[in-house]
């Protein structure tokens, strides 16, 4: 079976569901927590590029993340954030949005949930 990073659209795909996913996180309720998690840190200009690079080779592409920083343990890259149930709920549910919105098939928008909800459940760190 083709990489999911072929079946959603390529690299250009990536792209677009990165810019409309941080464009909802700048914008929606539920993206409030999360934002302000970013300016804590980097900041978002920083965060777009980031999540592209990782969401590429997570998607089965070129591991542009790991190219540059060496691993892809999302556990280490939020090591330095509280990151409550809520958060991760919101997250995915903003990300299910972009997905949506951006016309990644329900075939692969279901397949690719199953995997970031995992994730996200695993990266919560504080009651």
């Amino acid at each position: 079976m083709d990489p999911m990073i072929s079946r959603i659209g390529g690299e250009a795909k990536v792209h677009d569901l990165v810019d409309h996913f941080y464009d909802l996180i700048e914008t929606l309720p539920q993206g409030r927590t999360i934002m302000e998690m970013h300016l804590k840190g980097h900041g978002l200009s920083h965060v777009r590029p980031e999540q592209f690079d990782f969401l590429c080779g997570f998607f089965g592409g070129r591991r542009y993340y790991h190219e540059r920083h060496g691993h892809m343990n999302l556990r280490e890259i939020h090591a330095h954030v509280e990151i409550r149930r809520q958060d991760a709920e919101d997250w995915l549910a903003v990300m299910d949005r972009a997905m949506t919105e951006t016309g990644v098939a329900d075939r692969e928008r279901a397949e690719i949930m199953v995997t970031f909800c995992r994730a996200a459940l695993m990266l919560v760190n504080v009651d």
